[in-house]
């Protein structure tokens, strides 16, 4: 059902083979597009962490909030917003039904 193939880097512009067990692999994860980095290039990615974002490798940029069920100062990934709740760790995963 699938053949190799040979895919362009977009990083490095060197060829490389997708082959017909790493296509049946995508498609058994439901994965929609070939891979667009060589190897190399991928495993060279996931050393310095740059997965998208926009955030290029660096720290996570984290937000001063103030939880809304139990009042502690806490840090979140996102800008608190007036309209929305923001929870500590601890509250958050009571609230998820994740509490330890």
């Amino acid at each position: 059902m699938f053949e190799d193939k040979v895919l362009k880097c977009r990083e490095c512009g060197a060829d490389f083979e997708f082959t017909a067990r790493e296509q049946e692999f995508y498609a058994e994860k439901g994965f929609q597009n070939e891979p667009g980095r060589c190897p190399a290039c991928r495993s060279a990615r996931k050393q310095r962490g740059n997965f998208g974002g926009g955030n290029q490798g660096g720290e996570r940029q984290m937000y001063p909030a103030v939880c809304a069920e139990c009042g502690c100062e806490t840090q979140v990934p996102f800008a608190p917003r007036s309209d929305r709740p923001v929870y500590c760790r601890d509250c958050f995963q009571k609230t998820r039904g994740f509490g330890r």
